[in-house]
């Protein structure tokens, strides 16, 4: 049976721990406004992007760029977004087994991975997977040159056929309480159909839309298509440091409430302990004094 001082030692070390806990949380949640500001101006660029590239890809033919030509193929290439750090609840974990079961149900045997993020890295390191490409998260914001720089890579593979596809796994930011792991496809764009001219909605018929581009749509795709991948990954990349620090922000919430509970826990099992001393020795004494008498 625990005594006073064990008792009061795992006190102080769960109050200690309690106070790191919502140390963590108070900074995770300062950052994630931070971060939640930046994701929200960053949407509407990147979808009006991606709405811009899709249209200009259904209007123009597989032939005319090479990042449009391919229907995929085994030779698979994987962005994976993790963090560096893990006390951020199932975070990590999450968007490992999203990475791995796309792997499995798109039956790839052998990916070429290109993780951000530490987690992400000692991960498929164990497993002996093919790292093309890893980098750090990093604790700050994330920088536009680094999806340059991840995009420029991918391409590149891409081209030289070294890639039939590549596949972004990130985490998209909902709220602080959720987090959704996405898997969106990059390579080779696959344009979304557009509705015919003529398609009648909410009891309207639309009538055509004709957009002019100069000098041409296909030229304006050919320098589109190499921003729609930076902006994507960029994209990705706020959306994961935004979900890590809102992921961290809950888990230590939690964290601070059980040791919260701890505490209270243990204090109640130090004064029951404390009570039944001074009970015992009460009684000694009482013994000791009734002894004496007779």
């Amino acid at each position: 049976m625990a005594n006073l001082g064990d008792i009061k030692r795992r006190i102080k070390s769960v109050k200690n721990t309690q106070q790191i806990t919502k140390a963590m949380k108070m900074v995770a949640a300062a950052k994630l406004k931070r971060a939640q500001d930046e994701i929200t101006e960053a949407r509407p660029y990147a979808e009006k992007m991606a709405e811009l590239t899709n249209s200009l890809a259904s209007k123009t033919s597989k032939e005319s760029h090479p990042l449009l030509s391919g229907i995929g193929g085994p030779k698979v290439g994987v962005i994976l977004v993790t963090s560096d750090r893990g006390l951020c609840g199932g975070f990590n974990t999450v968007l490992l087994r999203t990475a791995e079961n796309f792997l499995v149900e798109e039956e790839v045997t052998d990916p070429s991975m290109y993780l951000v993020g530490k987690r992400g890295a000692e991960y498929f390191k164990r497993r002996s997977a093919n790292i093309v490409g890893n980098r750090v998260a990093g604790s700050g914001r994330p920088q536009y040159a680094t999806a340059v720089e991840i995009a420029t890579d991918m391409i590149s593979r891409f081209l030289k056929e070294e890639l039939d596809e590549v596949h972004l796994v990130y985490s998209q930011f909902q709220s602080a309480l959720t987090q959704i792991p996405k898997v969106q496809r990059l390579l080779p764009l696959a344009p979304e159909e557009e509705p015919e001219k003529g398609d009648i909605k909410g009891g309207e018929t639309e009538g055509p839309t004709e957009i002019l581009y100069e000098p041409s749509s296909e030229d304006v795709l050919a320098s589109l298509l190499p921003k729609y991948v930076e902006v994507q990954i960029f994209r990705a990349l706020l959306e994961s440091s935004a979900s890590e620090h809102g992921a961290r922000m809950t888990a230590m919430d939690s964290a601070s409430k059980n040791a919260k509970e701890m505490i209270g826990a243990l204090t109640l099992q130090y004064n029951r302990i404390r009570q039944a001393a001074i009970t015992t020795e009460l009684m000694e004494i009482i013994s000791g004094a009734e002894s004496l008498k007779g």
